[in-house]
């Protein structure tokens, strides 16, 4: 294809689609609040859209919303660039040794079988209810998926391109660098768009089962408060959290990424 024939999506098209998502939210708020006007029950049990909309403010107001939201960003960040690293290097090795691979995968597997909040409490038990559980949760929730996809894309590298390197006698860090990175970064930046939603769970997890601050303590404290107008603002609030995570790895994999729309 020609490299002028590659086009950004028009205003138009992207107008389009925000004004689709918007339409959706407006007729989701709609629908919730018919149910919770039809169905007149009490606020600590449905609170309306604007009992949760006035609690939002007010917990906006007296800095409890920020100071715990702040908590869980800081959390999730650390942990996801903890675990990114870790399976990125871990992935990479099994990607490249067969027999590493046979080792170390029943280990890999089993962990993934326990449920996380059963490693949480362990977690919180060992290191404490302090920052560092709660980054070391969100790290090995976010491990998984990107491991996985750090060795599919490094194995999904075509063997002429490493013949090619070869004949040109290229050292092993310098085809990591131009051709297996380049190459599996599409596969794991697709792993990176998963990790970046769990991130934001695994803090969570971490701060139900332990914690004097964030989003997920936030929650704990509201349900024993029976302020469920509360749960729903935190609740919301880490919605939001995941999908602005999930929006910046979009916008790397259009930064970085280009060359497939060129090529496609």
């Amino acid at each position: 294809m020609d490299l002028r024939s590659f086009r950004k999506p028009s205003r138009a098209a992207r107008i389009s689609v925000y004004g689709t998502a918007l339409l959706s939210l407006a007729a989701a708020l709609l629908i919730w609040w018919i149910v919770a006007r039809i169905a007149g029950l009490p606020a600590f049990i449905l609170p309306s859209p604007a009992q949760v909309a006035v609690r939002f403010w007010k917990a906006l107001i007296d800095g409890s919303l920020l100071g715990n939201s702040l908590v869980t960003l800081m959390e999730v960040l650390l942990g996801l660039l903890a675990g990114t690293a870790a399976a990125v290097a871990l992935g990479y090795a099994i990607a490249k040794s067969r027999l590493f691979e046979r080792l170390i995968s029943p280990f890999l597997v089993g962990t993934q079988a326990v449920p996380v909040i059963a490693i949480a409490r362990l977690l919180v038990i060992w290191f404490g209810p302090g920052t560092f559980s709660k980054v070391l949760i969100c790290a090995l929730t976010v491990f998984f998926p990107v491991l996985v996809n750090t060795v599919v894309g490094v194995r999904a590298v075509p063997k002429p391109l490493h013949d090619l390197m070869g004949s040109l006698h290229a050292t092993p860090a310098q085809t990591l660098r131009y051709l297996e990175l380049p190459a599996a970064l599409p596969v794991l930046l697709g792993g990176l768009r998963i990790g970046a939603t769990l991130s934001v769970i695994g803090a969570v997890v971490g701060e139900l089962v332990g914690s004097d601050r964030g989003l997920g303590f936030l929650v704990n404290v509201a349900r024993g408060q029976y302020d469920t107008a509360l749960v729903f603002v935190a609740v919301f609030t880490l919605i939001a959290l995941a999908l602005t995570l999930y929006g910046a790895v979009t916008f790397l994999e259009r930064k970085f990424l280009t060359w497939q729309e060129v090529n496609s």
